[in-house]
């Protein structure tokens, strides 16, 4: 048996952070060989968590002093069911690697978030949505069942009907209620790896809210928007889109209308100078980005790797904010608190440095009990750390969001106060409860966890 102890004999640990690359903590890591590691596996005191491709932005895959069990190397596809429509993965396949299997033969992933490089156990544990969650919800409801792994070694096939409790408390649970070992999930057929997009620039932030309003007969809406002016003086670009049928493709598409592109892309070095990104250079990219889109709805055909996974061409853009890291700050409101959007979205303006990226979606109904998607708007902006109003700033928005009834996406925080989230997250006792059945003695823990108090 593999326990903690005999690891720490080979690694006296690494420093591990999320995306945002702050704040990094130190534990000790452990990559198992097959499925059978993760049964076996024991952890020390300070317990442990599993980690995937390390996309969450904040602290939610780090257990500072305990272990981090890294899941990457269990990445088999291990049946693809065409009669049913399902595929059944290992927790450490990458959306990206599904991807590869199934839209070639006609097949894709119901739900997908802003890039590929998430892990099935990840996008578990996050229950991560797309730019369709108001007419096909978030990626939990299109998971047929999991195997999940509790400390106790036990591994129980989960699904929905069976253990709706265990489920609910699972998605979205970043990881707390035990380790997805594999998981089968449902496909939806597709003619084309391509998408007709149409795409519109809007001049004020109340024009992007009315093109959503327009948007029911396609699923798939997102916009950006400028956050780089004053703040109050927002615009964006607004998409929608749908699945490409095989006779809208262009000529020269027709013979390969299922392909995917390589996955290669060129990288920015973890040495990357602080400072590239800043107040001018976002301001002259959004300027660029904005005016470079139609005056008026404009259709094309874009292959949906592309429209899905745009920041995927740069494989770690999160270097370009340097050493020093970013976060991002991700919330939802209930449908009729535009007022409330639109003043967080101008406080937000008010900080004193670069708003990098800000996109805007509709989200629907719930699934976990700590899922982050309520029926509303969800604005995700990118923020460079060192502003010396940051924290207080967001600490406003967050009373901002709690007033309106809504909440901030665990995956994406790095910061967040567990009064805070117990005022965010109305089913949270709910789950505590269920936590405690699976792990009575708390051997599943995180930096997050403890921060949020989540974890004993």
């Amino acid at each position: 048996m593999q326990t903690e102890d005999s690891m720490r004999t080979r690694d006296r640990g690494r420093l591990i952070a999320g995306w945002g690359r702050n704040p990094a903590t130190l534990g000790v890591v452990y990559q198992p060989q097959c499925e059978a590691d993760l049964v076996d596996f024991r952890a020390g005191a300070r317990g442990r968590i599993t980690r995937g491709l390390g996309r969450s932005y904040g602290d939610a895959a780090q257990n500072a002093g305990g272990t981090v069990v890294d899941l990457t190397g269990l990445n088999e596809i291990v049946d693809l069911d065409e009669v049913s429509g399902t595929i059944t993965a290992a927790a450490g396949a990458s959306l990206a690697d599904i991807l590869e299997a199934v839209v070639p033969r006609g097949w894709c992933l119901p739900v997908l978030p802003g890039t590929g490089h998430v892990t099935v156990g990840g996008a578990i544990a996050a229950d991560v949505h797309g730019k369709n969650h108001v007419t096909d919800g978030s990626f939990g409801r299109h998971v047929v069942s999991f195997d999940l792994v509790t400390p106790d070694g036990v591994v129980t096939t989960v699904t929905p009907d069976k253990h709706p409790d265990l489920f609910g408390a699972t998605l979205g649970g970043m990881g707390l209620t035990g380790t997805v070992a594999r998981a089968t999930l449902a496909l939806t057929p597709i003619e084309t790896s391509s998408m007709l997009v149409e795409n519109e620039r809007c001049t004020t932030l109340e024009g992007v809210l009315a093109r959503f309003r327009e948007a029911a007969p396609w699923p798939y809406a997102v916009a950006w928007l400028d956050m780089s002016r004053r703040p109050g003086r927002i615009r964006g670009v607004f998409s929608r889109a749908r699945h490409a049928r095989h006779d809208e493709l262009p000529r020269g598409h027709l013979a390969t209308p299922l392909r995917m592109r390589a996955r290669s892309a060129p990288g920015v070095p973890a040495w990357f100078p602080p400072g590239i990104v800043n107040r001018a250079s976002v301001r002259l990219f959004n300027a660029a980005k904005y005016w470079m889109a139609p005056a008026g709805p404009r259709r094309r055909i874009e292959h949906m790797q592309r429209f899905f996974f745009p920041l995927d061409t740069i494989s770690n853009w999160n270097h370009l904010y340097g050493r020093r890291g970013f976060l991002q700050y991700q919330f939802a409101v209930p449908f009729g608190q535009e007022g409330t959007l639109g003043r967080i979205a101008t406080l937000l303006g008010t900080i004193d440095g670069p708003r990098s990226l800000a996109v805007l979606k509709q989200l629907g109904d719930q699934e976990g009990l700590l899922s982050f998607p309520i029926p509303g708007w969800t604005l995700s902006v990118d923020l460079a750390l060192g502003s010396a109003d940051l924290a207080t700033t967001l600490d406003r928005c967050d009373e901002l969001v709690i007033g309106a009834g809504g909440r901030v996406y665990l995956a994406k925080d790095s910061r967040l106060s567990a009064r805070a989230v117990r005022r965010m997250y109305p089913h949270i006792n709910e789950w505590l409860d269920i936590k405690e059945q699976v792990d009575p003695l708390s051997m599943l823990r995180s930096d997050l966890g403890r921060r949020l108090e989540l974890v004993g």
